[in-house]
């Protein structure tokens, strides 16, 4: 079993599910390399605690004894263990060990593989809230596997999970956005995803980001002025191409003349902080202001922070 102290690092291909065993780790204390010895006894001490709280019935002492039997922790290492503890919990109502009970059935760890169950289980979980779970069942029903394909269901299982901060579900939700999958087709919606999950460190979101950024180029060189503006920040972030902050000003500057908001708040940045251009905060106050009266959230907040911190303009904190 591949287990981890840490939320799952979940595989965003949309043909791979996560194939991690997540146990979060209760009243457990990461103790110093130095003590080594003393930390096994501490370990050891750890388990008969919980195995005598799992024994009376107690689902939290059962998910982390099955923690300890998956990872040899305080004991031998045995999933067939791990495996009938997690099944304990999840039977009264644990829900992270529902998720990982669903991780064994779909891998055969510690159980015989059966993805029939697994997917009822993640059902059962996702359900109840379980936001890893949601991801998983999205997938299942994103390719059909032991289940009618339903890109609808998926782009809404993908939805919870990537609201709750599943790096991959944003990922994945990016690719139904940027093909049109179970919802409407929104390229701007998928690159602010992908940006999301790019931050996030998926290396998926990034290759994604990528071929779109070959969508914006087109675009942008036909004027459409989103487009100038998306492909200021992939030059900016260096998103699918090398970076490089005078053409991402250069964008921003044509999207702003064409009447974009967030590109003038994006040029307004790059004044401010001297991106690909001369540092001029007086440039960046005006910028930031025309955005403000035009209604823009973010440049209203920026503009309070210009007149608190004298940027552009007088200190003037009765501004904010």
């Amino acid at each position: 079993m591949s287990s981890t102290l840490s939320l799952e690092n979940a595989i965003s291909s949309p043909n791979c599910l996560i194939g991690t065993f997540n146990f979060i780790k209760k009243s457990l204390t990461i103790f110093p390399k130095q003590n080594l010895k003393r930390d096994q006894k501490k370990k050891e001490k750890a388990f008969k605690r919980y195995l005598k709280a799992a024994m009376a019935g107690d689902s939290d002492a059962q998910f982390s004894l099955a923690f300890c039997y998956d990872n040899g922790w305080g004991t031998t290492k045995n999933e067939v263990k791990a495996f009938e503890y997690c099944s304990k919990a999840a039977e009264a109502g644990n829900i992270k060990a529902q998720f990982n009970l669903g991780v064994c059935y779909q891998n055969g760890e510690g159980t015989t593989k059966n993805e029939e169950k697994a997917f009822e289980i993640y059902s059962k979980a996702a359900e109840a809230g379980n936001t890893n779970a949601q991801y998983n069942l999205g997938l299942y029903y994103q390719n059909g596997e032991v289940t009618t394909k339903n890109l609808e269901k998926a782009f809404e299982l993908y939805s919870k999970a990537a609201e709750a901060g599943i790096t991959n579900a944003q990922n994945n939700l990016g690719l139904c956005y940027e093909n049109g999958w179970g919802t409407m087709k929104n390229e701007e919606k998928a690159f602010e995803l992908y940006s999301k999950a790019i931050e996030a460190g998926s290396l998926d979101a990034q290759y994604n980001l990528g071929m779109s950024f070959e969508l914006y180029s087109k675009a942008a060189e036909a004027g459409f002025t989103k487009a100038q503006n998306n492909l200021g920040l992939c030059y900016k972030n260096g998103w699918g191409t090398t970076k490089n902050e005078e053409k991402a000003f250069e964008l921003y500057s044509k999207a702003t003349e064409a009447g974009s908001l967030d590109a003038q708040f994006n040029l307004g940045l790059c004044y401010e902080n001297g991106w690909g251009t001369m540092k001029n905060e007086e440039k960046a106050f005006e910028l930031y202001s025309k955005a403000a009266e035009a209604g823009l959230t973010k440049a209203q907040y920026k503009l309070g922070l210009c007149y608190q911190n004298g940027c552009g303009t007088t200190k003037n904190e009765e501004s904010i």
